[in-house]
């Protein structure tokens, strides 16, 4: 059937056409086409994507080699049910990705978004630990599905008319150093922060009703914050002292973002669970909950199950990301770049007031705007006049945090150094335009 409507006449109808919840979003690109680093518009104007797709194109917008992968698997098959069937690049991808993974976790169930392997994460603790409670943070992100969604909390719209949410879901707080609630500098903290998770075991439930406790090593949504290494380590220790599982949402971290290929190896802590999804495809629907053997095998059979998860297509492209991120050497760039960044970013916090911290791990660095008033007011105004004027000059960027006052800046990973040069001069040039 042809249909005569042009793309720009498409746009127009998009209220009509999509759900608000789907189409409400900023800035509303019409992309033609996309490469590496770059979308191609509909009006002939080339933007630069600092946003990876939201943390989806890792090696890049439409990198030859995963095209090439996807395209000759589609010609063979293109789909495969699970159990029923068995495709060649679902099993070579598991296979490939225990050698990139920590140590130990090596058997996995494959699935298509982010909020499904956390879904799955879920379900595989209460299944094998036989215990109800999970333990979450606050400012955490874990998707919009009903129990990924009441494990978050990095806004309260995404829980909104959706009560009552999954029982069993515990809050404690996460060390968001540059807001420390209890008002802690890092040469004064002693992670206090982690009274609450004694508070949670002496009021609320016991660690032996505890199935798991769920976190992002990083905190995406939330603002780009990370954890002192030593919050991690002692979350490992309270899971091995008590029988609980460690869960990992490596959704947003995984494959390279934080300079190693996930963010477990980049802090040296080992969960028992992770989920990852995102980039691991390349744009293509895939994720995984991953564990070690031994405690993947206690999820009986059709206790979980998928049709579309391990899309043989979807993983032809994952096995082409893992030879690229390797051969490319993109987890020495992810370092290189977020290093060089960082550092031009913290030059220019030296030039505005308004910029209030500048952190970030690898090619994840997040901006937090502040109102000069020396009390670390939240500057949502500024965020969105920035962003749009980084987007005016060819710069693509978004926002986090619970106020909407961080800007985060996640390239993808084969960014070069002329193209970082160029985003940190669209920023001075946003930065300076009032």
């Amino acid at each position: 059937m042809t249909n005569a409507k042009t793309f720009a006449d498409l746009m127009t109808a998009i209220p009509d056409l999509l759900a608000p919840s789907l189409a409400r979003d900023w800035p509303h690109l019409p992309v033609e086409r996309a490469e590496g680093v770059y979308l191609h518009l509909t009006d002939g104007r080339r933007v630069m994507d600092f946003t990876s797709g939201i943390a989806v194109m890792n090696v890049g917008h439409c990198h030859p080699r995963v095209v090439k992968a996807a395209q000759q698997q589609t010609a063979k098959m293109i789909h495969s049910a699970m159990g029923v069937t068995h495709a060649d690049p679902v099993l070579r991808l598991a296979e490939a990705l225990t050698a990139v993974l920590p140590p130990g976790m090596d058997t996995f169930f494959f699935s298509n978004s982010g909020s499904e392997a956390i879904e799955g994460a879920l379900k595989l603790a209460r299944y094998v630990t036989q215990r109800p409670g999970f333990i979450a943070f606050w400012g955490g992100f874990h998707g919009r599905t009903l129990a990924a969604a009441a494990l978050t909390t990095s806004k309260g719209k995404y829980r909104r008319r959706y009560e009552p949410m999954l029982p069993g879901i515990y809050f404690a707080d996460y060390p968001y150093c540059y807001r420390c609630p209890l008002g802690k500098t890092p040469d004064s903290c002693h992670l206090e922060c982690m009274r609450s998770l004694d508070t949670l075991f002496e009021r609320a439930i016991a660690p032996n009703e505890v199935a798991g406790i769920i976190l992002e090593p990083i905190q995406g949504e939330g603002g780009f914050v990370a954890p002192p290494v030593e919050f991690l380590q002692r979350l490992r220790q309270i899971c091995d002292e008590h029988g609980i599982l460690l869960i990992f949402d490596e959704i947003q971290t995984g494959f390279g973002r934080t300079g190693q290929m996930f963010a477990a190896q980049t802090f040296g802590v080992q969960p028992d669970i992770m989920a990852i999804a995102k980039s691991i495809g390349s744009g293509f629907p895939l994720s995984a909950v991953v564990a070690g053997h031994e405690l993947m095998s206690q999820w009986g059979a059709g206790s979980h199950s998928t049709t579309f998860g391990g899309n043989p297509v979807a993983c032809a492209a994952g096995l082409a990301v893992l030879d690229i991120i390797r051969d490319e050497n993109l987890l020495e760039n992810s370092r290189r770049m977020g290093q060089k960044l960082l550092d031009g970013l913290k030059q220019l916090q030296q030039q505005h007031p308004i910029i209030g911290e500048v952190r970030g791990t690898g090619l994840m660095v997040g901006l937090e705007l502040i109102e000069p008033d020396g009390n670390k007011t939240p500057n949502p105004q500024a965020v969105s006049r920035i962003l749009n004027e980084c987007l005016s000059r060819g710069l693509l960027l978004y926002s986090a945090g619970l106020h909407n006052n961080v800007i985060r800046i996640f390239p993808p990973l084969v960014v070069t150094e002329a193209q970082i040069d160029e985003a940190l001069q669209i920023l001075a040039d946003s930065l300076g335009d009032r």
